[in-house]
């Protein structure tokens, strides 16, 4: 791998068994996104610059080698980093799992890493439909969060669907709209629903969030949704 002085990485957590289902991994934290989502946790991240160099990761993992199952590539927006496929090249020959977390606005760079064969599990982030997609992520990057689905509903690649709820955003009714468009893309799975985080700084300002939605009544035939935190 060529040397590169650049810092994309915020920080890493050197171990978990919560991101990637059934596997011991590390979270890379990569700086900087293309949304302003106002549920956001990770203010630090999305807002701040990285201070860790792709080096200083090939060195941690040398250490992880036989110990960990996958990387995970969180952020922040992992996808915006130019010299991403060269990384995950990197830690795919090193032997580990590759899982990406993305919000789908990179669909460019998603085909060509399904088209290598560089990732074996996404989870992509519905963040709402268009008509208030712009509002809760502050961009207008539905159309390549869309393109972003096709790609892995036609591809091989095992992925998960998720969307983060804050009460005052979404409500049971746009839930059910969420699932609809889904199945209308003919997506058969888990779909995930993640509750806001009270009580941490975020990108908005927003007030509590109770936790409107009603677990029993969503799930239809071909999706089965689960709720997190």
């Amino acid at each position: 791998m060529k040397e590169n002085v650049s810092t994309p990485i915020y920080s890493i957590t050197p171990f978990t068994l919560l991101d990637y289902a059934h596997k011991s991994a590390c979270i890379l934290w990569f700086a900087g996104c293309n949304m302003r989502c106002l549920y956001c946790y990770n203010p630090e991240i999305v807002l701040g610059k990285g201070t860790i160099s792709f080096e200083k990761v090939l060195a941690f993992l040398q250490t992880r080698k036989n110990l960990l199952d996958a990387v995970v590539f969180s952020g922040g927006e992992c996808l915006l980093h130019k010299n991403i496929q060269e990384l995950i090249t990197t830690v795919k020959e090193m032997g580990f799992l590759v899982k990406i977390d993305t919000n789908g606005s990179k669909p460019k760079i998603l085909q060509e890493l399904i088209d290598q064969h560089l990732i074996d599990y996404v989870a992509l982030d519905f963040k709402a439909l268009p008509t208030h997609f712009e509002k809760i992520t502050e961009s207008e990057l539905f159309q390549p969060f869309e393109k972003s689905l096709h790609l892995l509903l036609e591809s091989q690649v095992p992925f998960e669907v998720r969307t983060t709820v804050h009460s005052d955003l979404i409500n049971e009714n746009d839930a059910r709209l969420m699932i609809d468009y889904l199945e209308t893309k003919q997506y058969i799975g888990d779909y995930y629903f993640q509750y806001f985080m009270n009580g941490v700084e975020t990108i908005g300002k927003l007030g509590y969030s109770s936790r409107v939605l009603e677990r029993e009544t969503l799930s239809t035939s071909k999706i089965k949704v689960h709720f997190r935190g």
